[in-house]
């Protein structure tokens, strides 16, 4: 597989924001399935593009998968601080899975945040369950933050994202 990392085409964007929806859905990763409200979120990928940089990795024409990189705060970062990018959205289609896309992805945010000014640390949340993403980001070097850690959901006591950081 020849994996090629770009900046999303708008052309793409919605088989994009289908092909993360399905892989959180499939994961069970939305506590209230085809009627979680993030799942909205998860598919608007143009409004993502808006505010942040939305990366995909394809192999030929195949859209494999994405991720939203937030360079500096701005509205779609949650967790990031000054001097902090983070990393969101990472969704890799099933099909395409254990081929090296999710991790492509990952090292292109860390390329990107370590060519931005003043970024000196690249952070992420996640849930429990996305284990073969956090093998990701141990294998290249991010390590856990749990005073980080974070409810997106307040309301709702058992949801808590896990938290990661990168120093560069």
């Amino acid at each position: 597989m020849d994996i090629v990392i770009r900046r999303a085409r708008p052309a793409e964007y919605e088989a994009l924001g289908e092909i993360t929806a399905q892989a959180y859905l499939q994961d069970g990763l939305l506590d209230f399935g085809e009627s979680d409200e993030y799942l909205g979120v998860l598919r608007d990928v143009a409004r993502r593009a808006a505010a942040a940089e939305v990366l995909v990795a394809t192999d030929g024409d195949k859209l494999l998968g994405g991720v939203t990189f937030v360079p500096s705060g701005g509205p779609m970062a949650d967790i990031a601080r000054s001097g902090e990018a983070e990393i969101r959205m990472l969704a890799v289609d099933h099909t395409a899975r254990g081929r090296g896309a999710g991790e492509a992805l990952v090292r292109a945010c860390v390329d990107r945040a370590r060519a931005t000014e003043g970024c000196v640390r690249v952070v992420l949340s996640s849930q429990r369950t996305m284990r073969g993403a956090h093998r990701i980001y141990e294998r290249l070097g991010f390590v856990r933050t749990p005073d980080r850690d974070w409810n997106p959901i307040p309301h709702l006591s058992d949801i808590t994202l896990l938290t990661y950081e990168l120093t560069l």
